[in-house]
């Protein structure tokens, strides 16, 4: 594969590609700055554009590939390369395995972690993704509904893709259609979708409020498709309580046998498969634990409920909704005397070391940005067993490097890759005090 270079734009160099950066940019270097490109791997020789800095570097557009790596693949996707949904499908198979293992291992290596002891990497199989964020945009006259290109507010409408569930992917032409009466000018609304174990959720959050052709569009897809809901939520609003605009049926997922009722644009594991295998790490590790475990960032009760079949939990997460759709699936199944729960604000006030010391173990899954003073509180306590779970390899080895200073010993991580083809990759890690 070659492409031609551009005349004119910025400063045009040669490189030869050295490294896989973690969002899946290839990395090459010009006077002694990375230079950061993307849709390139290791070993190819490359002419680009820097387009402007980035990370004490330079961003690259490629304009000409003059040597190819061996590990290049063609993509299977009409859409890869405008949406940025994906980032490395021009990646083989086996390296692209080794890249994501290896985001891991290095994250906690530079965090000191000399031979971290990091599992092979778990990979969900492609078309399972359930739950996802489009975005919506007038352009022409007609609506692009996708993904936004890579850093870019430009959107790429998708008729078919490798990842999302294929009935997510039926919906799209109507869903585009019927959208078109809600957007205006520039507008980019976004789209929440979510494969519930009831069927579709769907919840739309845009400036302007649907008028009665977009109400009645919205509906008429709701029964075409058969899907559970359809909600809207002003932007720039989300503390209001979104709008039903069809309920054909309650959105339920389902924990354990424990069926939880989340509200609009609730937080669910992307796919069933990873939400598994991190569950499977979960009570593994944690079988035949009496309780109470502390169930942190407990979201809807992902492990919670799974955990409750044999030790009692106290769940904690900052999210009102969330914990009340959580207590809510306890009472209806009875669980009230094996499931508590809590609302706390965990990044700013985490239960101090002297009241941690109720718990038998300790689960945290944090967003991205990490556990920082869980840990440190966890480091001062006297807990004994931590479960780790992190969406950000970078920021869990910040988070290990305390709990380990803190006299616990990391002895497992698995990583598990629920985003395919993305910089994104996901772990479970166990932690115990010798």
């Amino acid at each position: 594969m070659r492409r031609r270079a551009r005349k004119g734009g910025g400063r045009q160099v040669d490189l030869e590609i050295r490294q896989l950066g973690g969002r899946g940019d290839g990395v090459g270097e010009i006077d002694g700055r990375p230079v950061f490109v993307p849709f390139t791997l290791p070993g190819e020789q490359v002419q680009v554009r820097l387009t402007g800095e980035k990370a004490g570097g330079y961003k690259g557009e490629l304009l000409e590939l003059l040597s190819e790596s061996r590990d290049r693949v063609e993509p299977a996707c009409p859409h890869y390369g405008p949406c940025g949904g994906c980032t490395v499908q021009h990646l083989a198979d086996v390296p692209y395995r080794a890249w994501k293992h290896g985001q891991v291992v290095q994250a906690l290596q530079r965090r000191g972690f000399e031979a971290p002891p990091v599992r092979d990497l778990t990979v969900v199989p492609e078309q399972t993704r359930r739950r996802a964020t489009l975005a919506a945009k007038l352009a022409a006259g007609t609506v692009q509904l996708g993904f936004h290109s890579r850093e870019s507010h430009v959107v790429e409408s998708i008729e078919s893709c490798r990842v999302l569930r294929p009935a997510l992917v039926a919906l799209l032409p109507d869903l585009r259609r019927a959208l078109q009466p809600l957007l205006t000018g520039k507008e980019i609304a976004d789209v929440a979708l979510l494969e519930s174990d009831s069927g579709i959720d769907v919840l739309i959050t845009s400036r302007q409020a649907p008028n009665l052709q977009a109400r009645q569009g919205l509906a008429a897809v709701a029964e075409d498709h058969d899907l559970a809901r359809v909600c809207w939520q002003p932007a720039g609003a989300r503390d209001e309580e979104p709008e039903p605009l069809a309920i054909r049926r309650p959105v339920v997922t389902e924990f354990a046998g424990v069926r939880v009722e989340p509200v609009p644009g609730a937080f669910l594991q992307p796919t069933a498969e990873g939400e598994q295998a991190l569950a499977d790490a979960v009570t593994g590790w944690l079988d035949g634990m009496q309780g109470p475990i502390g169930d942190f960032y407990a979201g809807i009760g992902t492990f919670s409920f799974r955990l409750a079949k044999h030790a009692k939990v106290h769940a904690i997460e900052g999210a009102e909704t969330a914990i009340a759709s959580l207590w809510q699936a306890a009472r209806k199944h009875d669980l009230q005397g094996r499931v508590t729960a809590e609302v706390r604000d965990l990044a700013s006030d985490p239960p101090p070391a002297d009241d941690l010391v109720a718990f038998e173990a300790v689960v945290f899954d944090p967003p991205r940005a990490g556990a920082k003073e869980l840990t440190q509180e966890l480091a001062d306590s006297d807990v004994e067993t931590v479960v780790a779970l992190s969406c950000n390899p970078n920021t869990f080895g910040r988070d290990a490097r305390i709990l380990v200073d803190g006299g616990f010993t990391l002895h497992e991580v698995r990583p598990i890759d629920q985003f395919p083809w993305s910089g994104h990759v996901e772990l479970a890690a166990l932690f115990t005090r010798d």
